[in-house]
């Protein structure tokens, strides 16, 4: 007897054919809207392991206990963890990022909250705040990658997502292009807190990459100005040390 498709089935039949998901690895066209990510690409993806920095999460040496950057340099932040080796998905984040592929969030999200979740549990944070962007910024690329991994965390932790607190005011240049002490100047008064007061005590800012820390560094200043205690951070990916 012939089986039919009920409209359920139908639907996601349709939207495979017409939107079909891409692999945030290869870019390539996944057979089934379920899938997050090929087979075949998870083994050329490098996840951080142990032993990593204390501080920030950068995988170390094994007699290491702090990364180069975090021995020398006082951060705002408490701690911070990292899924990937940036290295290794690069040119993904780059797609991400600048190339419209807004759909990787949905993998980065869920492998972030994955890998990481037992870490932000111990946090005990009340809020995920994304990194933002310059308006210009935003409207240009339609979306922010940042708020697109903290609202799939958000959904997969049970932490609330918070976009209302604190914006970005000034148009930096992009801290890829820059050295460690411009990557400083160039963050100057770059973020605005929206309210008088933050009334929460634990927050966990979340970005797509961290390098030297200058970023997350400068938005917890600011929250901590504000009244935050604790600020922690949560990153898709992380360089080397």
């Amino acid at each position: 007897m012939e089986r039919r498709l009920d409209l359920g089935e139908g639907r996601e039949f349709l939207l495979e054919l017409l939107f079909p998901g891409r692999c945030p690895v290869c870019d390539g066209i996944l057979r089934f809207r379920k899938e997050y990510i090929c087979p075949s690409c998870q083994d050329t993806i490098k996840y951080i392991r142990e032993p990593v920095c204390m501080r920030c999460g950068k995988p170390l040496g094994k007699e290491e206990e702090y990364c180069r950057d975090c021995a020398h340099k006082r951060h705002y932040y408490r701690q911070g963890a990292a899924v990937f080796e940036y290295s290794s998905i690069a040119s993904s984040i780059h797609r991400f990022k600048y190339g419209g592929r807004q759909e990787y969030a949905r993998f980065f999200g869920k492998t972030m909250a994955l890998r990481l979740g037992r870490q932000l549990e111990m946090w005990k944070a009340q809020a995920l705040v994304p990194v933002p962007v310059h308006a210009s910024r935003k409207r240009r690329r339609g979306y922010n990658q940042a708020e697109l991994l903290a609202a799939v965390l958000a959904q997969e932790t049970g932490i609330p997502l918070r976009t209302d607190l604190i914006r970005r005011v000034k148009k930096t240049i992009p801290q890829k292009e820059l050295n460690s002490v411009q990557r400083q100047n160039n963050l100057k008064k770059a973020f605005k807190i929206l309210k008088n007061d933050v009334k929460l005590s634990t927050i966990i800012i979340i970005d797509d990459i961290y390098t030297t820390g200058s970023t997350v560094d400068a938005m917890a200043a600011v929250l901590l100005e504000h009244g935050a205690e604790n600020i922690y951070y949560a990153a898709l990916a992380i360089g080397s040390r």
